[in-house]
């Protein structure tokens, strides 16, 4: 692996906070959203929380998405 592409992969690689603030969303809301099984996917690492930006990005075109789709949904 060179040094670019391990760069690339953490760098990929959100906290619980970092999450939040890319979603413009307080981290009590986005740990809220994982309790309840609804928010972006996310998962253990040791103690911490972590977030992969493709998860995060691809979780916003959902929601977009089904809002397109049922325009009634809030």
């Amino acid at each position: 692996m060179t040094d670019n592409s391990r760069d690339a992969s953490v760098t990929a690689l959100l906290t619980l906070t970092e999450a939040a603030a890319v979603l413009r969303t307080p981290v009590a809301t986005l740990r809220y959203w994982r309790h309840l099984g609804i928010g972006p996917a996310g998962f253990r690492l040791g103690r911490r929380v972590l977030y992969r930006r493709d998860d995060l990005d691809r979780w916003v075109e959902d929601q977009r998405t089904a809002q397109a789709v049922d325009p009634l949904q809030s």
